[in-house]
């Protein structure tokens, strides 16, 4: 009897195929093991086979996920022996692992003098290292990524063919003879750039040490990593900081930090258990934690630092000659996705950098850092899906639990098959997101992908980018929908883009989409009361949604209460200027305390379209309360609300909850107490709370919540600590923002079409 397996997930480029030849051969088995495009193929013959499937599952490699595992029993072919055989290209389905961190092997093998990879800052193996970004098809083989170029030498290759060695089919992998180049570029006098001719350099690390120096002189460089570049100076030089900001023209939004080690980073913010468990986790994605020391111009006014740790060999080299935190923004025009070879650098940013340590091997797919936040006990959520993270997959075959994918095995023998409940479409599916924090979605052949994060849609180069996702992965599946799935606000480019392909569209409310991203994520089914608070979506009668309250299920939403709709007084400038939208509302003795008071009352009378946007409520009470005259970034008035906030003020002002949520004694509250912003921030997070807790008791479901405006770490937690003898559901893998709205979409194809 000979037993074959298909075996799908996270299984390719990642050492999987050598773990399972290790274990075949320490159970006697015979076969043989293959990638195919539809995933690993395994077949084994002998008596210990019954074992093999436990161990497998029992000793997986770091990276490695399974999915779902087909079974069938054919008859014995009396194989000999058990080999690994080369790929077999058939229908492309297999997952694309994600970019991961430099492993501690790699680590210990780069700083070992006696090691021939000493120093050597493309160091990587099956556990670590690029692979989304360089992947140009599938399956993930040398010859279809952007190391095609390298040739192995003979020391490499004895590696990458032996199975009981780390770097067994590394695609990657690569030493000082076989390996890509660093080089250093600066800006000549004329304005012109050219390669810096570095002497005298001992295993290339000369090139790095002359960066760190320039960092240490207060330069700005631009350093390529995983996905693109980062723009790069001393975050303890206040003035290079200031000049960043100039050049760049970003006067006030925070800058994320990159650190040594953990213990640095402890030096400057405060770390709770849950936030060193992400920023060290192997994605090392940048973590939204408290600040303990503050430095000037790095995140000014809030009380929250974006921190990270190296995760490329070059960042680790970089901080062996600087022992100071470092600024590593990415390297982007505003609004626009981040930058991925130097050519493009220069054009676009060559004002900005002095210097570019820059390397000849080519991302093929721009992917930007990923950004989480620890909520709740042991809980977070994910602000930007991208580094270490995406492509996020799953099988749409295999079961969830808590939001993560359990294996599924499906027995042909018996034709045992437990789909996972979302499986109702047999449609190629594409949903193409929103036009902030865009991503696109896949659902094929039972498979869902959440692409990477690609960016708010409001440029030609934005638009490209998000145009170039959709073809990698058309490219890296041989995907063709049948289905596009968008958004019904007419102005939204992904929307615009869906409407000129000329297939089937279906549009989608963008709350509802919310709603449906943290159903697919737990795999929820019945009813659910949803609170969805976010700045911006198209409602079904035409005007701004935003303070929406639904009950929903995978079918269907009724909105059964929202926030009292308001003129947005000034249209798209009111979410950078409240003023004259938050006066509008006030009672006139209050109103009359603010300079704008006759301008804001004259244009109250005007044609302005009506919004029930949370994200504006937030807007406008921290501009009553003195904390801003206008928002200069997004999220500001939310995060100096949060840096306001006392637990210890119990106080709250009562909403009246009707079908309309009426919150206008808020805003003349925070006018009476301008100047208090303890006082306003916390009575505004606990009056807000009280409406959710007394709504939510109003209704015996279970609830979900989401929107931009849960990234409000504050506001959920308190959420999460109120709301009693109810399940609260919100997004943890799939972004809680509008990165989330093309799987909600996706799901919402799966289950109706």
């Amino acid at each position: 009897m000979r037993i074959k397996y298909k075996i799908n997930g996270i299984v390719q480029g990642v050492g999987f195929r050598p773990t399972v030849y290790k274990i075949a051969k320490k159970l006697n088995l015979c076969g043989y093991v293959l990638n195919s495009s539809d995933g690993v193929i395994i077949e084994i013959e002998g008596e210990n086979k019954e074992r093999f499937i436990n161990e497998l599952k029992n000793n997986l490699p770091p990276l490695a996920r399974i999915d779902t595992i087909e079974e069938t029993v054919l008859r014995a072919k009396n194989y000999t022996d058990f080999q690994i055989i080369e790929s077999k290209e058939t229908t492309k389905t297999t997952s694309i692992s994600p970019d991961i961190a430099v492993c501690e092997e790699c680590l210990k093998e780069m700083f070992d003098k006696n090691n021939r990879r000493y120093l050597f800052p493309f160091i990587n193996c099956t556990n670590c290292g690029p692979r989304y970004t360089i992947i140009k098809d599938i399956p993930y083989d040398r010859k279809n990524t952007s190391m095609a170029k390298f040739k192995m030498c003979e020391e490499c290759y004895k590696e990458y063919t032996n199975p009981l060695d780390r770097r067994y089919h590394a695609e990657p992998t690569c030493c000082y003879d076989c390996g890509p180049e660093l080089n250093v570029k600066c800006k000549m006098e004329n304005g012109k750039w050219q390669e810096l001719r570095i002497e005298n350099g001992e295993l290339r690390i000369k090139k790095i040490e002359v960066i760190a120096e320039k960092i240490k002189e207060g330069k700005i460089v631009a350093i390529k990593g995983l996905g693109g570049f980062h723009l790069v100076c001393d975050a303890t030089n206040e003035n290079a900081v200031k000049e960043l900001r100039r050049r760049k023209q970003r006067p006030s939004k925070p800058f994320a930090m990159m650190f040594k080690n953990i213990e640095t980073i402890k030096r400057y913010c405060k770390l709770t258990y849950n936030d060193v468990n992400l920023i060290t986790s192997k994605e090392k994605p940048i973590t939204l934690v408290k600040k303990q020391v503050e430095l000037n111009g790095i995140a000014d006014g809030i009380d929250r630092y974006g921190v990270f740790l190296p995760y490329t060999p070059i960042h680790y080299l970089l901080f062996e000659y600087i022992d100071f935190p470092i600024v590593a923004t990415s390297a982007n025009i505003s609004d626009e996705p981040i930058i991925r070879d130097s050519d493009e650098l220069i054009d676009k940013l060559g004002t900005v950098v002095d210097y570019i340590l820059d390397n000849n091997r080519d991302i093929i797919n721009a992917c930007d850092d990923s950004v989480v936040q620890a909520v709740g006990d042991g809980e977070y959520i994910t602000m930007r899906c991208a580094r270490g993270y995406a492509p996020l997959m799953k099988n749409v075959e295999c079961r969830m639990e808590n939001g993560e994918c359990k294996e599924n095995i499906t027995k042909h023998k018996n034709k045992k098959i437990n789909k996972f409940s979302i499986l109702n479409s047999q449609f190629s599916i594409l949903g193409v997101g929103a036009n902030q924090k865009n991503t696109i979605s896949l659902a094929f052949k039972e498979k869902f992908i959440l692409s990477p994060h690609i960016g708010d849609l409001g440029t030609l180069g934005s638009i490209e980018y998000f145009e170039r996702t959709i073809d990698t992965f058309r490219r890296l599946y041989d995907f063709k929908e049948d289905v596009i799935i968008c958004d019904k606000h007419p102005y939204y480019e992904s929307t615009k883009w869906a409407l000129n392909q000329n297939k089937e569209i279906y549009q989608l409310q963008h709350h509802y989409a919310h709603a449906l991203a943290t159903m697919f994520e737990y795999d929820l089914e019945g009813d659910y009361l949803a609170f969805i608070f976010d700045g911006t979506g198209y409602g079904d009668d035409g005007s701004i949604w935003g303070g929406e309250v639904f009950i929903c299920n995978r079918h269907s939403y009724e909105r059964i209460h929202y926030f009292k709709p308001f003129k947005l007084i000034g249209g798209e400038k009111a979410v950078k200027n409240p003023a004259n939208m938050a006066v509008a509302l006030l009672n006139d003795d209050l109103a009359k305390i603010y300079k704008n008071y006759k301008i804001a009352k004259n244009l109250s009378k005007g044609n302005f379209p009506l919004t029930s946007s949370m994200g504006r409520i937030f807007d406008m009470v921290a501009f009553l309360a003195g904390m801003i005259e206008r928002n200069e970034w997004e999220g500001m008035s939310g995060l100096l609300i949060e840096k306001n906030y006392n637990p210890e003020i119990k106080e709250i002002v009562n909403f009246e909850i009707n079908k309309e949520i009426d919150f206008i004694e808020m805003l003349n509250f925070a006018a009476k107490n301008k100047g208090s912003f303890e006082l306003v921030s916390s009575v505004f997070i606990n009056s807000l709370v009280q409406s959710i807790v007394k709504i939510s008791d109003m209704y015996d479901l279970d609830i979900i919540v989401g929107g931009g405006v849960f990234q409000n770490k504050t506001l959920l937690t308190q959420v999460l600590k109120n709301i009693k003898n109810k399940k609260v559901y919100f997004n943890k893998n799939i972004p809680i923002n509008d990165g989330g709205i093309s799987a909600g979409q996706t799901a919402w194809g799966m289950w109706n079409l």
